[in-house]
């Protein structure tokens, strides 16, 4: 089961000057090529997960990307580079930002799993060890 996982910190924004810190796990996995999973762990609370495409985290390295309950877009300052992700749901909204000298190798990680464009055509792995299992058990 091929997967890329990135451990960082993020910062959570919860005033125009003030943020608080926030543990996250982004997971690649090439059973699920077209999306990325991230677990975010912020002291005192339970972990919150979210899924969303790897293309939309991709594009927003780089320009703004997406809409509705994610958006992602990069800023470059003189001292920085840094990667937004705003995520809305129901229960309100989370504004944080992300290390982009982080992301955007663990980006090119995920690209050598599987290619963009070739999300299709990759492996089934789960799938295909099942029926081989299968088989065997019918054989005996």
């Amino acid at each position: 089961m091929p997967l890329a996982e990135l451990d960082c910190a993020l910062q959570l924004v919860v005033a125009a000057d003030r943020s608080i810190p926030v543990s996250a796990r982004f997971s690649y996995l090439t059973q699920d090529p077209y999306s990325v999973h991230v677990t975010f762990y912020v002291e005192g609370f339970p972990p919150v997960s979210w899924v969303f495409a790897r293309d939309l985290l991709t594009e927003g390295a780089v320009r703004p990307s997406g809409l509705g309950d994610v958006r992602i877009w990069p800023e470059r300052t003189e001292h920085s580079h840094c990667m937004w992700l705003e995520l809305t749901s129901p229960h309100g909204r989370a504004l944080l930002t992300m290390p982009a000298e982080t992301m955007t190798p663990w980006l090119a990680r995920t690209q050598l799993l599987v290619p963009a464009g070739s999300e299709e055509a990759a492996p089934d792995l789960d799938g295909e060890l099942s029926r081989l299992l299968g088989e065997v058990a019918e054989g005996a």
